[in-house]
């Protein structure tokens, strides 16, 4: 998801998608420990994710 699209969203869509994210990230840490994750760059793409929708979610509360 590009950042236009996360700025279209409503904060409580960003709050559902942050916390798809979340799961995401601690599913991509326990491959990691069992070493079964061979696309190491998904680990960065969603941590990326994560700070970005954070980012968005900070302005939305600040603007509102």
């Amino acid at each position: 998801m590009n950042t236009k699209e996360m700025r279209a969203k409503s904060p409580e869509d960003l709050n559902k998608e942050l916390l798809g994210l979340r799961k995401a990230q601690f599913s991509l840490r326990m491959q990691i420990a069992t070493q079964q994750l061979t696309k190491t760059s998904e680990v960065a793409r969603v941590k990326r994710e994560i700070a970005q929708l954070k980012t968005i979610l900070t302005e939305k509360t600040r603007a509102a």
